[in-house]
């Protein structure tokens, strides 16, 4: 018997999915003749690239999880709605997060739970209205030179501030990224915050709508490999992202 290649085994496991039922460990290692360790490498890939969605004992098609938020009528509508919606699952009770500039981080905060209770660290001024409204959230706000034309505080005061903490996650609004080119800024002062916060937390979630991918700006922020988790208003599965799979980080 020929053993098959992985490229192969990836093809029969999303086709399997297609019919939109739960492709489980057992069958799919019968069907492919490896074993069921195998067959749970290769779903986690799948999954790492968001190709299709883990579950209970197997895998079923990211475009029949009923938690995957492109399915969801009505959240179409705004790019950073969607992307705010996916970010939720990730926040715990407890966490210390930070956030940065831009408006995407105004609508991830609008979509919190009212009952959340975690630290914000930010230097986003205009966040700060939205986050009064969360009694359970406690805010530290970042000091610094305020940029009105960013709405944040940035310079060497800021950056210093960031050392003081060990995040639990990092949310990267994010002008531009592209492989080639990796993360970057349209403002240099802007790019230096964002420097400094993904050295002070354990994992960096990166947030980018379909227009910023394989876009550049000036100001390096950081290699994409960088990043733990890309995250965008696409279907996980959408051919724009392939060029960003297999790159180190899960796609969302």
């Amino acid at each position: 018997m020929v053993t098959m290649v992985k490229e192969e085994r990836f093809e029969k496991i999303l086709a399997q999915l297609r019919d939109g039922s739960i492709a489980t460990y057992s069958v799919l290692a019968n069907e492919l003749a490896v074993s069921e360790d195998t067959v749970r490498r290769d779903i986690d890939q799948l999954h790492q690239n968001g190709l299709l969605s883990k579950v209970r004992g197997g895998a079923i098609a990211r475009k029949k999880n009923p938690l995957a938020f492109q399915d969801r009528e009505g959240f179409f509508g705004e790019e950073k709605q969607v992307i705010a919606l996916k970010v939720q699952p990730l926040l715990k009770n407890g966490m210390t997060i930070l956030m940065d500039g831009g408006t995407t981080m105004c609508c991830v905060a609008d979509n919190f739970s009212i009952d959340l209770s975690l630290r914000v660290v930010t230097n986003n001024m205009a966040l700060l209205p939205v986050l009064n409204r969360f009694p359970k959230i406690e805010v530290i706000v970042l000091g610094g030179a305020y940029d009105p034309s960013i709405q944040t505080n940035v310079g060497a005061g800021t950056c210093e501030q960031v050392t003081y903490y060990v995040a639990d996650m990092y949310l990267m609004g994010t002008c531009a990224i592209s492989i080639e080119s990796g993360i970057t800024a349209a403002n240099k002062a802007d790019g230096e915050v964002k420097r400094a916060m993904l050295k002070a937390a354990k994992q960096t979630i990166v947030l980018a709508n379909s227009e910023k991918l394989e876009s550049w700006e000036h100001f390096k922020v950081a290699d994409v490999d960088k990043a733990d988790k890309l995250i965008t208003e696409l279907p996980s599965d959408d051919a724009k992202l392939d060029g960003f799979r297999n790159k180190g980080f899960q796609i969302i």
